[in-house]
């Protein structure tokens, strides 16, 4: 077998990336699989050139990836794309051990992705190419959407919402939610670095996100004690259900469905027409709350992070 060419593109043959379609047809899983399409930024896209990397064999792309990030990212938030031609996974690992890019790998799959043989064979090629590169599986997640096609959950009056401008009482409350977790990524994060630190990495994450500081609410009881907090968001691709938490002293009493459903009607409100969401599959009673809501399931996730 010849020898690979691993290089990042430039401007002027971006249009590699999409010369392996043909081998990809009909597209299973990633994010062709959903109707995404890859386009640079120089062409009105979101991907920037030199995060997007291909593996060529006699000038032939054999396998390919592309890292995303914000327009005032320096470093990818990311990897989006990585697909490779049959027979080509350990093309696919030795692109992504080269390249300078390191960045979580969300491998997207349709639900109920285990009980279709294609589907689960190339979730699990991916699967192995990724670790042969170095990352290691963190979580399965499910992806939730909420549209007009569901009727909107009726606000259950149990609990009273405030904005809460100051944001070290802000963080103070999403740190107190993060206190027995479910949610694999925070508990990563709190521990590898603390939960100090895991909090602070989820209110810059907030702040990230570009829709505005001051829909973030937190949540009472009528009497006035603290429940928890919601944030209805925009990501770059839309409104989404940004962060929810409930203080572990009021667990048990259902508040995190009354946090869905006022951050749910507040983006409605605002003119949402449809909204997204995650919850990690271990997480069952959150997988409730938004099953009771009216959010379907539209993707399953598989993530990916790099091993240090």
């Amino acid at each position: 077998m010849t020898s690979l060419v691993i290089r990042a593109l430039t401007e002027h043959d971006t249009a590699l990336f999409t010369s392996l379609d043909t081998t990809l047809a009909p597209a299973l899983v990633g994010r062709a699989a959903f109707g995404h399409s890859y386009a640079p930024v120089h062409l009105g896209g979101e991907y920037r050139p030199d995060w997007t990397w291909v593996a060529l064999r006699d000038g032939r792309v054999v396998a390919r990836a592309a890292w995303w990030g914000g327009p005032d990212d320096e470093a990818p938030k990311a990897l989006d794309w990585f697909d490779f031609a049959d027979g080509e996974s350990e093309a696919a690992a030795q692109l992504l051990r080269t390249a300078p890019l390191s960045a979580e790998y969300a491998l997207l799959a349709p639900p109920g992705w285990r009980d279709r043989p294609r589907v689960r064979a190339a979730v699990e090629a991916r699967r192995a190419a990724a670790e042969a590169a170095g990352m290691r599986f963190l979580v399965e997640r499910y992806r939730y959407e909420w549209t007009p096609a569901r009727p909107l959950p009726e606000r259950t009056g149990r609990l009273v919402y405030r904005p809460e401008p100051d944001d070290a009482a802000f963080r103070d409350v999403v740190r107190r939610t993060m206190h027995g977790t479910l949610d694999a990524h925070d508990r990563r994060n709190i521990a590898e670095s603390g939960l100090d630190a895991a909090a602070d990495e989820m209110m810059d994450l907030l702040h990230w996100l570009p829709s505005p500081r001051e829909w973030w609410r937190l949540a009472f009881t009528p009497d006035g004690d603290l429940a928890g907090l919601h944030v209805p968001a925009r990501n770059p691709a839309g409104p989404c259900v940004g962060y929810i938490g409930v203080v572990p002293e009021r667990r048990g009493r259902g508040y995190s469905h009354d946090l869905l459903v006022d951050c749910t009607r507040d983006l409605a409100e605002r003119g949402a027409t449809r909204i997204a969401a995650a919850t990690d599959m271990g997480n069952a009673p959150m997988a409730a709350t938004f099953a009771r809501a009216g959010y379907p399931v539209t993707q399953e996730r598989i993530d990916f992070v790099p091993v240090d």
